[in-house]
């Protein structure tokens, strides 16, 4: 197909040049009509692209931390500036509502890329010692050179600077593939780091297809794969990089566990509960899906819950009164349907939402699905949409089991006003985040990745940083004496 010209096109960046192809519609969600058109990348668009990165990253690892430190500040103020435009761009591809586009993705991105360009300046190693007599070492952490990154449709902008913050940071170039229905706001991010002095080659972006992403994990000149996405499609890119024993860091599916015991806030359980499950249209690898309440406080917390869900205002992201916008596509929805009415068909109770709503767009209600057995389909597997399942637990013991018996590990939330209970769960949930008496939050300060399923290898924080380092130990003589004891021959002069 070739790109209209009535419609606004969005080619691939790659290097200074943004190459013509043949391009695909977006559809808007919220309509399900066309409003643009973007390249279709091939593999030979990935060669293309990471010779343009290779090209780029020596200089930009030459550079001191502090100088590529100053170079992503420059990059965060130029997104900022641009921010409202971006955040109306990621609101009308993703179809998510403008206010949280604008006062919650958009924001939280910058400061994570502000944030590494700080922690680079202190990275951590081993302090200069001597751990072998007569030898002084010490350890660099030096960049890996080129990096793939492939993210995905929910948060396409925050996802984005998630890998590119850690990576540039690190001394690397790399080749992004965004999903191939959300590309707009990454191709802005990678033309903004042009306009704000980074070099041509740094970023580069690829849009296409599984090909792309294929001919990306698999090239030789990439050293690491940092994927965000589904479980399935993680175990893909662990196959195909495996061969070539590239590094892999992967932030994969979810399925979190939101537990609440009898001694909680039962109104802020309900309330707090309402986020959890369904802000982005549970288009959220955090989200709380799996809602467990102890039996005591379960009709309580139910009747309250379900009447907060049945507040929430379904509508076009643009309007201010909006909570909750469609699904990013048709497809999606279908999926989403299709959980909850294989539930109706196993006699599950549906107590609110559930109903595929009438006129365009790609909207489904808010939808609660009461005591589902614990090996249906949608209490074991990531429907990523707006349908939580409610369910009731004895005793910590059986809320233990229960939170942990699924194959995912991301993310979970407790529930009480008992600190030695917070505790006690929070240790034996096993995830890799764990709110206490919320869920959602996140700072670019702490890590964020899975058990389990749910991925390898950390997102955010210094760690993050490390992830896209390779360390080195260095170890200088400092004696001089070339005739150690333990050198297993010794030259006599």
């Amino acid at each position: 197909m070739q790109a209209s010209e009535s419609l606004p096109h969005y080619p691939m960046v790659i290097g200074e040049a943004t190459p013509a192809h043949g391009c695909q519609d977006l559809i808007e969600p919220a309509t399900g009509q066309v409003f643009a058109t973007v390249a279709v990348g091939t593999p030979s668009d990935v060669n293309q692209a990471v010779a343009a990165a290779k090209a780029a990253q020596k200089d930009w690892a030459a550079l001191s931390v502090g100088e590529r430190s100053a170079a992503l500040m420059a990059f965060a103020d130029a997104l900022e500036n641009q921010s409202e435009r971006l955040a109306r761009l990621e609101s009308q591809n993703a179809g998510k509502p403008l206010k949280l586009a604008s006062g919650g993705d958009i924001p939280f991105a910058i400061d994570n890329l502000r944030y590494f360009a700080a922690a680079v300046r202190r990275q951590e190693g081993t302090a200069a010692s001597e751990f072998v007599g007569g030898y002084t070492s010490f350890t660099r952490r030096e960049p890996i050179g080129v990096v793939g990154a492939i993210t995905p449709w929910n948060y396409p902008l925050m996802m984005a600077i998630w890998k590119l913050g850690p990576a540039l940071a690190a001394g690397n170039a790399v080749v992004i593939k965004p999903a191939p229905n959300t590309p707009i706001t990454t191709l802005e991010v990678a033309k903004i780091a042009l306009e704000a002095g980074l070099p041509a080659g740094l970023i580069n972006v690829v849009t296409g297809h599984a090909e792309v992403g294929e001919a990306l994990c698999t090239h030789p000149d990439v050293g690491m794969i940092t994927f965000t996405g589904s479980t399935r499609t993680g175990k893909r890119v662990a196959e195909l990089a495996a061969p070539l024993v590239k590094r892999v860091t992967l932030e994969l599916g979810g399925k979190a566990p939101f537990v609440v015991f009898d001694d909680a806030d039962i109104e802020a359980a309900a309330r707090g509960a309402i986020p959890a499950a369904f802000i982005n249209t549970g288009q959220d690898c955090t989200a709380a899906t799996r809602i467990y309440v102890q039996e005591s406080v379960f009709d309580a917390f139910l009747a309250r819950f379900t009447e907060l869900t049945e507040k929430i205002r379904m509508g076009a992201p643009f309007d201010e009164g909006t909570d909750m916008g469609p699904l990013v596509s048709d497809v999606q929805r279908q999926k989403v349907d299709g959980y909850v009415q294989g539930a109706r068909q196993q006699g599950i109770k549906v107590a609110t939402g559930g109903v595929l709503p009438e006129g365009p767009g790609f909207f489904y209600p808010p939808t609660i699905l009461v005591e589902a057995p614990q090996a249906a389909s949608c209490v074991q597997e990531e429907i990523f949409g707006p349908v939580v399942t409610v369910n009731r637990f004895q005793d910590e013991a059986e809320a233990i089991a229960l939170a942990n018996d699924v194959p995912y590990g991301l993310a979970g939330s407790v529930w009480t006003l008992n600190v030695q209970r917070a505790m006690r769960m929070s240790a034996a949930m096993a995830c890799g985040t764990v709110w206490v008496n919320d869920h959602l939050p996140l700072a670019s300060e702490l890590p964020h990745g899975g058990f389990k399923q749910s991925g390898i290898g950390k997102d955010m924080s210094h760690y993050a940083l490390e992830e896209f380092t390779i360390v080195k130990h260095i170890m200088m003589d400092i004696t001089g004496d070339q005739r150690k004891a333990w050198h297993a021959v010794v030259l006599e002069d």
